[in-house]
């Protein structure tokens, strides 16, 4: 990726570049206690989250057995349910700041892709945006810049079909809520939601209102990634074993940036969880290599986290005393570790480090009975192919391109073209009536390391279990990102 930093950035705090009192207050209160909405899923937590976008404060020890905590189904599962075909997709974008101002040059770049509404409260991103929509051919899209309730009413419009969410992670949850509420299908930055009970309610309110409510993971579209995706399924991997992904991506001079992020709302994450904040980029990959919701599923994750001392240190030597990041005490582990176990027996490692120098690392990395892949820098070994432990040139296994870089040799956009291939292709999807590559089941299960690595770290590494959000629907094979090419 060319600056992965952006993959969450927007703007839904004050002008001045300070985080509102509500999203203090709604970030307080969705972290207070240990076990952050993992106490209380079996007596009626995902209503109760469904109901409150705030997300009060759920009880719960760390370690506690989740094993009964399964809610009754809301609605039919929405596993393989496909889009209603439309010629026009009718798009709605809720953030404007760095990744929001940036795709939607993306969206704009589609035929059969109108834009038509946008919503930011600071008022200079929203005319910016909406002077891109104006040039690129289409109608002055209708713009919500009054406060940050604004998006309530976007939603509400009778001629959006899909809504794009890219904020702070604070607002996810309720602005993914909001869109299915009001028949909206919604596709939201990572992570999803910041606790359990918020990712039970998404899946029970996708079920319930039969729309789509998508993790837009972009790292599942990357060409190695799906060139990887591609080997795994044809058996060039042999079975399967374990995998790995990551993002460690320094962004301390970027937390410490008072222009880069609207207000300090990402390094404020770090004085309220130790364990992992985003786990998306990582595990999303890996668990499409494993078809995790199509005959496997993640079991459990068991996570550890160094001590928290990369931002301090940051801040001692660049910020200047009386500077506001001078009140905060951060608890985030610089490095957190976690191992994901599958039902098939399959092992994947997670890591988090955004808090001290290294170079960007994805990790991406894949092995079975035949042989390994590894990510930065792309290497393989598989059988019969390498011999004498030496790597193979991944470059040599072109052919198995995905359809869609085959399609798309040289796409627009940031992060080398996996933005421009996952909106195409979620458009495409759309505009065809077709099941979407991954559904709300996969965005709860991708980001449940949010709350469980902080669990698992308090509870010195005890295993946690990972909800089964499918309801048993896991265990039948069934399609997803490893796609075929729709007919002309």
């Amino acid at each position: 990726m060319n600056d992965a930093a952006q993959q969450n950035p927007g703007t839904a705090d004050g002008d001045d570049g300070s985080v509102s009192r509500r999203s203090v207050l709604r970030t307080t209160a969705s972290v207070a206690g240990a076990g952050l909405g993992l106490g209380t899923l079996g007596t009626g937590a995902a209503a109760a989250a469904e109901s409150d976008a705030a997300g009060g404060a759920a009880g719960g020890a760390p370690g506690e057995d989740l094993a009964a905590a399964t809610p009754p189904r809301r609605g039919p599962t929405m596993a393989g349910v496909p889009f209603e075909r439309r010629s026009t997709v009718r798009v709605g974008i809720i953030g404007l700041g760095n990744r929001g101002g940036s795709m939607i040059d993306l969206f704009l770049a589609l035929s059969g892709v109108q834009v038509v509404a946008l919503c930011d409260p600071v008022k200079a991103k929203t005319e910016s945006a909406a002077a891109k929509v104006v040039k690129a051919g289409q109608p002055a899209p209708a713009v919500y810049t009054n406060g940050e309730d604004d998006y309530e009413n976007l939603c509400k419009r009778g001629d959006v079909d899909f809504v794009y969410v890219a904020t702070p992670w604070d607002f996810h949850f309720a602005m993914a809520k909001t869109a299915m509420l009001n028949g909206k299908h919604v596709g939201v930055e990572c992570p999803i939601a910041m606790r359990l009970d918020e990712l039970w309610a998404l899946v029970d309110l996708s079920e319930r209102t039969r729309r789509h409510c998508m993790q837009l993971e972009n790292c599942c579209y990357g060409k190695n990634e799906m060139r990887v995706l591609r080997m795994a399924h044809a058996g060039r991997f042999g079975d399967l074993l374990h995998g790995a992904g990551a993002y460690n991506h320094d962004l301390r001079g970027l937390m410490f940036d008072p222009d880069y992020y609207e207000g300090p709302w990402r390094r404020l994450w770090h004085t309220r969880l130790r364990g992992d904040l985003y786990p998306n980029h990582g595990f999303g990959p890996v668990s499409n290599y494993m078809d995790i919701n199509r005959g496997d599923r993640a079991v459990s994750i068991s996570s550890f986290g160094t001590p928290a001392l990369g931002l301090a240190e940051y801040r001692k030597a660049h910020m200047p005393p009386g500077d506001p990041s001078w009140k905060e005490t951060y608890i985030e582990s610089d490095r957190t570790i976690s191992l994901v176990q599958t039902a098939k027996g399959r092992v994947i490692r997670l890591e988090h480090d955004v808090s001290t120098p290294h170079p960007y690392s994805r990790i991406n990395s894949l092995g079975g009975t035949k042989g390994v892949f590894e990510d930065y820098p792309e290497r393989i070994y598989l059988e019969p192919d390498h011999t004498n432990d030496q790597w193979g040139d991944f470059a040599s296994y072109a052919e198995w391109d995905h359809w869609l870089w085959k399609e798309h040799s040289n796409p627009p956009g940031g992060h080398g073209g996996m933005d421009y291939i996952m909106v195409f292709r979620l458009m495409q999807c759309m505009q065809l009536g077709l099941v979407p590559d991954f559904d709300v089941y996969d965005a709860a299960t991708w980001t449940a390391p949010v709350p469980l690595s902080h669990a698992s770290i308090r509870a010195k590494g005890a295993p946690q279990q990972i909800p089964d959000f499918t309801r048993g629907e896991w265990s039948k094979s069934r399609s997803g990102v490893d796609s075929a090419k729709p007919a002309a």
